[in-house]
């Protein structure tokens, strides 16, 4: 067997030990990039040079592969990469004002780092920080609004529960409002998904820059059954809401800006068509025109709104040709 054969094989037999049903063809083809074949071929060695492998059928007739007595745990794989991807984390959610994810996140790298001698501990802490240095994405350039911490975490103590939320929103004086959150939609502006029973079943969007406090009851609730976080954000092109101008919306990109266009996921459920010239053609189902112009606006006059009406007339006189660059 090979030295990278070897490592291949350690690693599967660490994932089938920490996945608490095991792992299957499929996640091995996509963890190691190799084929249904090449996946076959591991397994039959996982089972061949280990004795303590339980090999499962699921309901679905896949089949899964697990350890059952993790004894590779003595056998420590470098973590560099895992102790990056968790540093960023942290920074990511200690920039956003959420202080507790960052300290969980903070205390799984500590122990990463624990489990390495100190002179391998040192040169890992060194690497990391010269490569997040090396990042500028780490720091979030540009404008944003900052959330206060305490307000967050109570939400997402909230959503956590679910617990209802106590809120006092938008000005001092303004009554205090009992919502159920459902979700968080995270962006340049960030909102509270929830239901405030007060004013009916229909879900709302609260800003969360202007919350000015919040408080988790001990008031628990039923979510909405049918509510999809994942569903309620593909309505919209950012993060705002308006059911009134939920439409398709159909951009077109002249030809010289048609490659750089197909780089971008502009909407998750969006469909793109090449045009003859050379042109591309970009359509989704959304709302919210007023940021759908704050980012057409950057592509000057290299794309046209199609469709619907309302946009079109937002943007029409406001393309200019002598940006020297796209997005």
């Amino acid at each position: 067997m090979s030295f990278s054969k070897a490592q291949d094989l350690i690693r599967l037999a660490r994932l089938a030990a920490t996945r608490r049903s095991g792992i299957g063809l499929d996640e091995i083809c996509e963890e190691f990039g190799v084929s249904h074949r090449t996946a076959q071929r591991m397994t039959d060695a996982l089972e061949t040079l280990f004795t303590n492998v339980e090999v499962l059928d699921g309901l679905d007739r896949r089949r899964r592969w697990r350890v059952a007595d993790p004894m590779l745990d003595r056998l420590q794989i470098r973590q560099e990469t895992a102790i990056e991807a968790l540093e960023i984390a942290s920074r990511t959610a200690r920039g956003e004002g959420r202080l507790r994810h960052a300290a969980a996140l903070e205390d799984v790298r500590d122990g990463l780092l624990a489990r390495l001698t100190p002179k391998d501990a040192l040169r890992t802490e060194a690497d990391v920080e010269a490569v997040l240095l090396a990042m500028g994405s780490v720091t979030r350039p540009g404008p944003r609004v900052n959330l206060v911490p305490t307000v967050l975490d109570a939400v997402i103590e909230g959503l956590r529960g679910p617990f209802r939320l106590r809120l006092q929103y938008g000005t001092e004086d303004a009554p205090e409002r009992i919502v159920e959150p459902h979700g968080l939609l995270l962006g340049h502006r960030s909102y509270l998904v929830a239901r405030q029973p007060a004013r009916g079943e229909e879900m709302l969007n609260f800003r969360m820059d202007r919350m000015l406090s919040a408080q988790s009851l001990d008031e628990s609730f039923s979510l909405a059954p049918d509510f999809s976080l994942e569903d309620y954000a593909a309505q919209s092109f950012g993060v705002y809401q308006d059911p009134a101008q939920y439409d398709e919306v159909v951009w077109r990109f002249a030809p010289r800006a048609a490659a750089r266009a197909a780089e971008f996921c502009f909407h998750p459920k969006q469909t793109i068509e090449a045009q003859e010239d050379g042109g591309l053609i970009v359509r989704f189902r959304a709302a919210g025109w007023l940021e759908m112009v704050w980012h057409l606006y950057s592509w000057g006059d290299a794309v046209e709104v199609i469709a619907p009406e309302g946009l079109r007339s937002l943007v029409e006189h406001h393309r200019r040709s002598d940006f020297d660059a796209l997005p």
